[in-house]
């Protein structure tokens, strides 16, 4: 059993509040999505595990149970070209839940004309396979979001 936990602060929308159809119709995964305080920030590693994959505005942690974690910070945020995003960790690299894997500045994305909402995704699972998934309320960074079994 796998527990995702939150890499933000901010409000649970679910993935049905991603403004954007790949994302909100879970195409990439299921999973649920947080719309971040606006005020620069860190986003943190839901799962412990190897960072896989590593962009300034996305990352992959895979777990030891091969479970991979996306953290997608706003939409349509690739075409900030990095502009904002401060990596503090790398592909490859070992982190644990909670590490802070990539300051941002969700205020200045939003001024930048991307949404902020930043979609968490079990990539590669059946939609039965997670438990408790937050669709609404308010998280903290660090709080369970949904369980993957």
């Amino acid at each position: 059993m796998t527990i995702v936990t939150s890499p933000l602060t901010g409000k649970v929308v679910g993935l049905a509040g991603v403004p954007d159809p790949v994302f909100s119709g879970a195409m990439v995964g299921p999973g649920t999505a947080i719309d971040p305080v606006r005020q620069p920030t860190e986003a943190f590693a839901p799962v412990a595990g190897v960072v896989v994959s590593m962009h300034p505005h996305a990352f992959v942690v895979v777990d030891a149970d091969g479970h991979g974690v996306l953290t997608h910070l706003g939409i349509d945020t690739v075409q900030l070209n990095g502009e904002g995003f401060e990596l503090l960790v790398n592909k490859g690299d070992t982190v644990t839940r909670g590490q802070a894997v990539i300051r941002w500045d969700p205020a200045a994305v939003e001024a930048a004309g991307k949404s902020p909402i930043s979609p968490i995704v079990a990539l590669e699972a059946a939609p039965d396979s997670l438990g408790e998934v937050r669709e609404s309320g308010e998280a903290q960074a660090g709080e369970q979001l949904f369980s993957w079994s």
